[in-house]
């Protein structure tokens, strides 16, 4: 069922952003392709919405949300994922059927096919370092299995060689060795250093070469920074949190002003992993 007009404070971890003109939640893949087949719309496709924003004109087109395609299915050494899994539910899975590995991304807010896009990574790890093939399907419902030689794959950053697909699942090879990381310490690691519980969308920032994001912001005094409803949070200056019923020009203005801001101090580019939209 397509619903119209549909707020995306509901859908994206910052609970900030305007409308979607068109707003669809497929249970399974065969039902996205048949949409795909007969939508001639913009389209944008999300999981849980914990590194976008949309911006309060809102997007005139349609929204997908990916979170009802969850599967998690086990063949011998590989695991397959469908694209609305969560990537905590992934890294639990893991571990009950001993591989490991993939600890990390209990630690990642977010689904399997937005830390695709984005090479989602912690602790060292990324997603893509995993990756054996990806299942994708075009603006026309055409579906493809692509290889990781497919894809330019860089820090916090893919570049398909095949664009306009989009991902729906993937086959990730984890280690049948345990390592030292157990899902308990990550998550106490995290919750010590970052502002859990609070609408934020995690890092706002990659990572400068040879620099981090939260140095360089808090060295520029913003902790605690605000903009309207949206500040720089006083835990971890990476993060911007909605104090206060923040609209997405709140942020987006408060994203400028940290990057103007780190630019006139050091003279170094921050470049967001949030994605405005």
């Amino acid at each position: 069922m397509i619903k119209h007009s549909e707020p995306m404070t509901s859908h994206c971890s910052l609970r900030a952003g305007g409308l979607a003109q068109d707003f669809f939640v497929p249970n399974n893949i065969q039902a996205l392709v048949d949409f795909l087949k007969s939508n001639t719309k913009p389209i944008l496709f999300i999981g849980l919405g914990s590194n976008i924003l949309i911006r309060d004109q809102g997007f005139q087109g349609v929204i997908v949300k990916l979170t009802q395609l969850k599967s998690l299915l086990i063949n011998q050494s590989c695991i397959t994922a469908e694209a609305g899994a969560t990537l905590a539910k992934l890294s639990r899975f893991t571990l009950e059927k001993n591989f490991f590995g993939a600890e990390f991304l209990s630690a990642i807010p977010g689904t399997i096919g937005g830390a695709l896009a984005m090479n989602a990574g912690a602790f060292g790890s990324e997603i893509w370092q995993f990756v054996k093939r990806v299942h994708t399907v075009n603006k026309s419902g055409e579906l493809f299995w692509r290889q990781p030689c497919d894809f330019d794959i860089l820090y916090r950053q893919i570049t398909p060689l095949h664009p306009h697909e989009y991902f729906i699942s993937v086959e990730l090879e984890f280690n049948s060795v345990s390592s030292n990381n157990s899902i308990q310490k990550l998550l106490k690691k995290r919750n010590d250093s970052q502002p859990i519980g609070l609408p934020s969308c995690g890092s706002v920032f990659k990572n400068p070469k040879d620099n981090f994001a939260a140095e360089l912001i808090e060295k520029s005094n913003l902790k605690g920074f605000c903009i309207g409803g949206a500040c720089v949070s006083k835990k971890h200056a990476n993060f911007i949190i909605n104090q206060n019923k923040a609209t997405a020009a709140d942020i987006e203005n408060l994203v400028i002003h940290i990057q103007q801001t780190v630019k006139s101090n050091f003279k170094i580019d921050l470049e967001t992993e949030l994605k405005i939209i």
